[in-house]
């Protein structure tokens, strides 16, 4: 199971929203006719998080995955919370950011993209009880909410942070 890593392999188009895993980890599978894809683009700002989320509650309770949504909302969050707050201020005007979801027959793929090159941070001791700082927790929660998550460049400039959840209802 790939937790984080360094880049991986970035797809054929910028904009898809089904990126490769980090180096050494498992890739997604082929596309096939039975794959959901969405994507939405947003300009970042205030109101940009509460967009990302009602993004992510109507598409998942459009593909029946309602069981999914709260998880999902908060994974697609903090890496829209991210792109946000450290992304964007590196970028020149108001950039934008690029959620993508990608169903497949076991796992949902959740995608922020956004112009800056610098690779997602993992504060130290953000997993330990040390960790009760206001911020700097966003990837320690989606390290806990999905099966994997990672990173990868997307040419010509900037990233693509991607988390796997799994489609199945809880026990």
């Amino acid at each position: 199971m790939v937790r984080a890593g360094g880049p991986g392999t970035a797809p054929a188009l910028p904009h898809d929203p089904l990126p490769a895993a980090p180096h050494g980890g498992p890739r997604p599978g082929p596309t096939t006719a039975g794959v959901a894809s969405a994507a939405q683009r947003l300009m970042c700002g205030p109101e940009s998080l509460v967009r990302a989320r009602s993004f992510t509650r109507d598409t998942l309770r459009g593909w029946s995955l309602g069981h999914r949504c709260d998880d999902a909302a908060l994974v697609m969050t903090e890496l829209a919370a991210n792109a946000v707050t450290h992304a964007a201020p590196r970028c020149a005007g108001v950039p934008d950011i690029r959620l993508g979801f990608r169903l497949e027959p076991a796992h949902l793929l959740l995608t922020v993209s956004d112009p800056d090159d610098h690779a997602p941070v993992r504060a130290p001791g953000a997993g330990s009880a040390a960790g009760l700082e206001e911020h700097g927790r966003g990837l320690c929660i989606v390290d806990a909410l999905s099966e994997a998550w990672g990173w990868m460049p997307t040419p010509p400039a900037g990233k693509t942070v991607w988390a796997r959840l799994s489609t199945r209802p809880p026990i």
